[in-house]
Formats: C-alpha cells, sequence, structure tokens
C-alpha cells in the first residue's frame, strides 16, 4: 500500500462547503460504511446539526453479494430516526462504479421512503457503470481500473488516502 499525494485534510474542508448549501430542515446525515460512516460523522459535528447521523451498509443490497458474501460492514447499518419524509444527504468517500450507491439506496429503501437523496463525496474517481452523479464531489481524480482509493483516519480522526493494487 501507498500513500496517494491528495490533500484528505483539505478535501475534507471542501467537502464541508460543499455539503452545507445542501441541508435543509428536514435534512439528516447518512454515511456510507465505513469511510462515508467517518466523513458523516465529522460533518454532523462540523456543521452543529440536531440529533444524529446515520450509518449504512451496502452488503446486504450488492450485486456481487454471490462472490463476495457477508462484507464485515453488513451489520452496520444504523440509522437512529425515521428516513421517511427526510432529505437524506448520503456521505461517501470514494464515487467509482456506482454500484455500492444502488446498494445503500436499496438498503435505504428498505427503512422507508425519503423525500429525496443527494449524494457527496470526497472523491469522484470516474469510471461509473451505473447512472450515479454525486451533487458534491471534493477532488475528481483518474486511477488505473486495478487501483483501489481508501480513506484512512489515523487515532486523532485525520483523514489520509491509501492505494492498493488489486489482483
Amino acid at each position: 500500500m501507498s500513500s496517494l499525494n491528495l490533500d484528505a485534510e483539505a478535501l475534507y474542508a471542501d467537502l464541508l462547503a460543499g455539503v452545507r448549501p445542501l441541508l435543509r430542515s428536514d435534512s439528516v446525515l447518512v454515511g456510507i460504511w465505513s469511510g462515508g460512516a467517518w466523513l458523516a460523522e465529522r460533518l454532523h459535528r462540523d456543521l452543529h446539526l440536531p440529533g444524529e447521523h446515520g450509518v449504512i451498509s451496502s452488503a446486504l443490497h450488492r450485486d456481487d453479494f454471490g462472490s463476495r458474501g457477508l462484507t464485515a460492514g453488513a451489520d452496520h447499518t444504523r440509522l437512529p430516526f425515521d428516513v421517511s419524509s427526510k432529505a437524506i444527504v448520503l456521505v461517501d468517500d470514494v464515487l467509482y462504479t456506482g454500484r455500492t450507491i444502488r446498494a445503500v439506496i436499496n438498503e435505504l429503501y428498505d427503512f422507508g421512503r425519503p423525500a429525496s437523496v443527494t449524494l457527496a463525496v470526497l472523491v469522484d474517481r470516474g469510471g461509473r457503470e451505473l447512472p450515479i452523479h454525486a451533487a458534491v464531489s471534493a477532488a475528481r481524480v483518474t486511477l488505473p481500473r486495478e487501483q483501489r482509493l481508501s480513506l484512512a483516519r489515523d487515532a486523532a480522526g485525520r483523514f489520509s488516502f491509501e492505494i492498493e493494487v488489486q489482483s
């Protein structure tokens, strides 16, 4: 694993600024396990939002469930509010093919029918396989298909990126 030369903390500040205008009186943040959950937690705190943020897993609705099985994040959905009629701001670290977002939306609708779902991501790396688009992305990068970009968080809560080559 090596580090990608992107400043995750600077991009977080851009994400924070981009999410602020998306918020309505009925908005709630929902972070996708795990990097998106970290971002939603920090955004919720930094935006001084009332209540709690939610966390959602894509594991049970993935189209590759048969080959992947249950992942470590399968039991991490926690929505401490009724999603029905809420303006959901869905937060993720890296948007790539769109398959995780599709799975998460299916999971979200298992809990109710939101008024709207808006996607905010730290990095959009292109490569979409589904018609999914983020309303806010702090950065756009291009990486070879065999590389995986992920958000890391240290013990102090500071963000960085890791890149690994998939075999």
